[in-house]
C-alpha cells in the first residue's frame, strides 16, 4: 500500500501546475481558434454585403426575423463576439451568444441541417462544443475577465 501511495504522489506531482497553466492555455487556444472561425465568416459577409443580403433573403431561413435584420444581427455577432473571446472579456456570455449564432446558422441553412454537407455540419458541431467548454469552464487566467476578477474587492 505504501508503494501505491508513493506512485500516486509521483503521478500527480504536477497536477496543480498543469491545471492552472495547462487549462488556461487550452482555454486561450479554444477562444482564439473558434473566435477566428466566426470572425472570418463575419468579414466575408461584410466584404460582399449585397451577396450576404441576397443569401439571407433567398437561401437562409432564419425563423422569426426579417432577412435584413437577421443579416445585420448575425454578421454583427460574428464580428463583435469573437473580439470579446480573443481578449477574454465577458467570455462566458460571448461564448454562449456565439453558440446561439452557430445553432441558428445550422438551423437556418437547409443544406447544413439536412446533413448534405457532413464536413460543414461537423465543423459547426465542433465549434458548438468548444463554445460550451468556454461557457462551462471560463476563459482561464489569460483573459481580461481573470484580470478584472483579481482587482475586484471581496
Amino acid at each position: 500500500m505504501k508503494n501505491l501511495s508513493a506512485l500516486h504522489r509521483l503521478s500527480t506531482r504536477y497536477d496543480a501546475a498543469l491545471s492552472a497553466w495547462g487549462g488556461s492555455l487550452a482555454s486561450l487556444a479554444v477562444r482564439l481558434y473558434v473566435g477566428w472561425q466566426f470572425l472570418k465568416a463575419g468579414l466575408t459577409k461584410v466584404n460582399d454585403w449585397s451577396t450576404t443580403l441576397a443569401l439571407f433573403h433567398d437561401e437562409y431561413q432564419v425563423p422569426l426575423l426579417p432577412p435584413d435584420l437577421a443579416a445585420y444581427m448575425g454578421t454583427g455577432g460574428e464580428l463583435v463576439l469573437p473580439l470579446l473571446l480573443f481578449v477574454g472579456l465577458f467570455s462566458r456570455p460571448a461564448a454562449l451568444a456565439l453558440f446561439f449564432v452557430n445553432a441558428m446558422a445550422v438551423l437556418s441553412y437547409p443544406q447544413l441541417f439536412s446533413f448534405e454537407c457532413p464536413a460543414a455540419i461537423n465543423d459547426h458541431f465542433y465549434w458548438g462544443a468548444m463554445l460550451l467548454v468556454v461557457v462551462a469552464f471560463g476563459p482561464g487566467r489569460f483573459s481580461l475577465d481573470a484580470l478584472i476578477g483579481k482587482k475586484r474587492p471581496d
